[in-house]
């Protein structure tokens, strides 16, 4: 009797030891305002060399619809690290806002109540202090080294009695917020600016979309009169062509010092010896315009701001290639990453794991739209007129439709299949009626669902 006991006992903790090595450790590498084209594995060679990033995409899943919840740092950041959206956790703006806390899990407590080692390291500027472990759940920070991989690379590297989770979160090429004001980067220089005729030309979408919002239209004027602490953050408004593709050449040698950072990361994993145990996340918090409709930086949601990359590989459980699934970073992280570590998702997320797609196990998986958010804030009065307003974009596979919730032209549709640069606004257009009432109701589904009072107040004024 004893010795069965025994060999239950021993065969208990055998299988138990087997389980715990089939978590995985995951590794979250993020770059900050990186659109999701901007790497040569998309665009090709001529203007940008992302070689490290073009080989996780070559190794892993490529999402090609993935977007950011909202297309801002502080927002999106607080977004990703509570699995909520952003209407959710209060946070739509850079500001320093302090969310409720205990009304929201965090993706670190999850994972280590789930038995992980868990790891922070660079750029945090999510809405809660970073010293509040005991909520946030991240045992290791070190959100001072958002300029390089060392402490990141340092933990990977080390010996690890449990599975772990490390986020290695940098701060290029967020940069070319400096760098468009033509002042001193934040970190190294990147080189002397080439010759006109050896700059990226200016983009195909330059100019601002037919038949655009009046938001928009008013935004393009509001940011680049903008002023913080004496000087105009946004001051494309005098910028010449020349000035667009000096902000286009330099956008992209920040995403390339960004791709070194994720080289180092990728070459620690594959020195530690677990990389076929290792679950690896490569994302933006948003991208930013470079140019595209005479806009530059985030906030808004044109694909070049609002739309990320979203790489996955862990060697022989996903697939290799792209897919269009469609994708809310925020929302779906903490789902996909529970899913793929075997743990129970938290109660009343809003997202929706994406292991199905990274492992092309699509039969049953289904989604027709993601649903994106902002609060433009950062503006000045036009003409005496002063606005601050919301607004929501609904994707979905074929379509974008964009509501704000101020001027008299508030609602904008794109045919993405045929104008992927969108530059006709389709709204005004019969042909598109019900396509237009159809994403309304889309929004309003989501809105219910989630209790967006905003979004709905917004609808109710059309």
């Amino acid at each position: 009797m004893k010795l069965k006991l025994l060999y239950t006992l021993l065969l208990l903790t055998i299988l138990q030891f087997s389980f715990a090595q089939e978590k995985p450790n995951i590794v979250i590498i993020m770059t900050d305002q990186q659109f999701a084209d901007a790497m040569s594995c998309v665009m090709g060679n001529q203007y940008i060399n992302t070689p490290n990033i073009d080989n996780l995409a070559k190794k892993g899943v490529m999402f090609t619809r993935a977007y950011s919840p909202n297309p801002l740092c502080q927002p999106m950041r607080t977004s990703m690290v509570t699995g909520s959206y952003p209407h959710q956790t209060g946070i739509q703006g850079n500001w320093p806002n302090v969310m409720k806390s205990e009304d929201h899990t965090y993706m670190g407590k999850v994972f280590k109540d789930a038995g992980y080692e868990t790891g922070y390291f660079g750029k945090w500027h999510v809405a809660l202090d970073i010293k509040k472990k005991e909520l946030h759940g991240f045992d290791i920070c070190f959100p001072k080294s958002a300029t390089n991989a060392k402490p990141a690379v340092n933990f990977i590297k080390q010996k690890h009695e449990k599975p772990y989770i490390a986020v290695a979160s940098f701060l290029s090429p967020h940069e070319i917020c400096e760098w468009s004001r033509w002042q001193e980067l934040p970190i190294d220089s990147i080189g002397p600016l080439p010759p006109l005729e050896e700059l990226p030309p200016l983009k195909a979408n330059f100019s601002p979309p037919q038949n655009e919002t009046d938001v928009m239209t008013f935004m393009r004027k509001s940011y680049q009169a903008f002023k913080y602490n004496g000087f105009n953050l946004f001051p494309t408004e005098g910028y010449t062509d020349s000035d667009w593709r000096r902000l286009r050449w330099g956008y992209y040698r920040l995403i390339e010092r960004a791709d070194a950072f994720v080289g180092e990361v990728l070459d620690a994993v594959k020195e530690s010896g677990q990389e076929e145990n290792t679950l690896i996340v490569f994302l933006s918090d948003h991208g930013d315009c470079a140019g595209s409709h005479k806009w530059n930086q985030k906030t808004v949601f044109y694909d070049e701001s609002v739309r990320v990359p979203l790489i996955m590989k862990w060697d022989g459980k996903t697939t290799v290639g792209r897919t269009e699934a469609l994708v809310n970073t925020g929302i779906d992280l903490i789902p996909t990453l529970c899913d793929f570590a075997g743990i129970e998702t938290p109660k009343n997320s809003p997202g929706k794991s994406l292991m199905g797609p990274a492992t092309g196990n699509t039969k049953t998986w289904k989604r027709e739209f993601v649903i994106s958010e902002n609060h433009m804030t950062q503006c000045e009065p036009v003409n005496g007129i002063s606005m601050k307003p919301h607004g929501r974009m609904v994707r979905s596979k074929r379509y974008k439709y964009c509501v704000y919730s101020e001027g008299v032209k508030r609602e904008s549709l794109i045919d993405m299949q045929f104008d992927p640069g969108e530059t006709v606004n389709q709204a005004s257009n019969p042909l598109y009626k019900k396509v237009l009432e159809q994403h309304r109701e889309y929004l309003k589904d989501e809105a219910k669902r989630t209790d967006d009072k905003k979004a709905l107040e917004i609808l109710s004024a059309l």
